[in-house]
């Protein structure tokens, strides 16, 4: 089994609800996303997929997130846009983009801060 992982940031803020007081003001992070993809094979390149290929996937997903209230986007309207949430939501995005039924993604992590962050795992 094969596997990669690319990092990106963004920028936005959140209010959640019904978590420790303060996270319920509105504040913002700058978040740092990292995404791992495998594949039990390599294409004819010698690689699952191009670094660059998957990096413009995920910075299309995350453009529709930087410097925005999350709070307000059609995605997060009806649940908390937590560090868990957003993971899944990367993860979700990313699959249904990704047109190789060989890839699959393998988890996304959205740190908040330098010591806090979510993994959403698609793949044991």
């Amino acid at each position: 089994m094969f596997e990669l992982k690319v990092i990106t940031h963004f920028a936005a803020a959140h209010r959640l609800k019904m978590v420790a007081k303060k996270c319920e003001n509105m504040h913002g992070h700058n978040w740092k996303i990292e995404v791992c993809v495998r594949s039990k094979k390599l294409n004819n390149a010698g690689v699952i997929i191009d670094f660059g290929e998957i990096k413009k996937c995920v910075a299309e997903i995350t453009a529709k997130l930087d410097h925005c209230v999350l709070n307000e986007l059609d995605c997060f309207r009806n649940k908390n846009p937590s560090s868990e949430n957003i993971a899944f939501y990367i993860a979700g995005e990313l699959q249904a983009v990704i047109e190789n039924d060989d890839i699959k993604i393998t988890s996304v992590t959205a740190w908040e801060s330098e010591d806090a962050c979510a993994t959403y795992k698609l793949i044991p």
